[in-house]
């Protein structure tokens, strides 16, 4: 079964444009994480950025407390955010780049460039019982850096190939790209993720892409609840996801 992991950080986008820097304000997305996981969602994701743009330090330690499915920190290789993952204790952290100029995550890490780095934090993270996953693009390279560093997990970024789906000789370019990608990945023993930018309408060939565990999906979920509703959005995603051939 392929899984669906919930982003929720433009739910909490949506309060902080109202209510930033206030105890409360809605809509609250610990509550609204509660309905994608009684919708069937798998997992729910929040990214932790270090100018708290969306999700705050009060959210991480409330879903914590109340999801009762799989909750996925994504976080920059920071100090302070590696505190906070390690007193909330997510059940899997996924390392991501993070500049505070972009809009969202533009791309994947350089794990080749960060090894020692990323090798320290996440024995770190492993020690505390907390699985990891690097978000990188489908590299070869990237991927062999991910193995030395020890992470259970790599997270396959999606973006440039949710970029070009209307064009079909690019997308089918960077389809590829992913299919070697995953094949690679699972081939030296590493569990494969993927995500950004996927959409109801780019899915479906995404069931090309080879021994993938879970797709992490956020911003067209959530903008396709504003029409129909948060539980219709996520059982719509659901479906798209039915007989994935693994």
């Amino acid at each position: 079964m392929l899984k669906l992991g919930v982003n929720i950080d433009h739910i909490a986008t949506l309060r902080e444009a109202r209510y930033r820097g206030k105890m409360t304000g809605e809509p609250d997305p610990v509550a609204l994480a509660r309905v994608c996981e009684k919708a069937g969602a798998h997992g729910i994701t929040a990214h932790l950025r270090e100018d708290r743009r969306h999700i705050i330090d009060r959210d991480i330690f409330q879903l914590r407390a109340h999801i009762t499915t799989r909750f996925n920190l994504e976080m920059g290789n920071t100090p302070e955010i590696i505190e906070i993952a390690l007193k909330a204790k997510p059940d899997i952290v996924c390392l991501v780049p993070e500049h505070r100029q972009e809009i969202t995550t533009e791309g994947g890490l350089d794990a080749v460039g960060a090894e020692a780095s990323l090798r320290t934090t996440t024995r770190r993270l492993q020690d505390a019982g907390i699985e990891v996953s690097l978000f990188v693009d489908p590299d070869l390279q990237q991927l062999d850096a991910a193995k030395r560093i020890g992470a259970e997990f790599i997270e396959l970024h999606t973006g440039a190939y949710a970029e070009l789906f209307r064009s079909k000789r690019e997308r089918n370019g960077e389809l590829e790209r992913l299919i070697g990608a995953a094949k690679h990945a699972h081939g030296i023993g590493l569990l494969v993720n993927a995500g950004h930018g996927l959409t109801l309408e780019n899915l479906p060939l995404i069931h090309l892409v080879p021994h993938l565990v879970e797709l992490n999906i956020g911003h067209s979920l959530v903008s396709r609840a504003i029409e129909v509703g948060l539980a219709t959005s996520v059982k719509e995603f659901l479906q798209r996801l039915e007989n994935y051939p693994g």
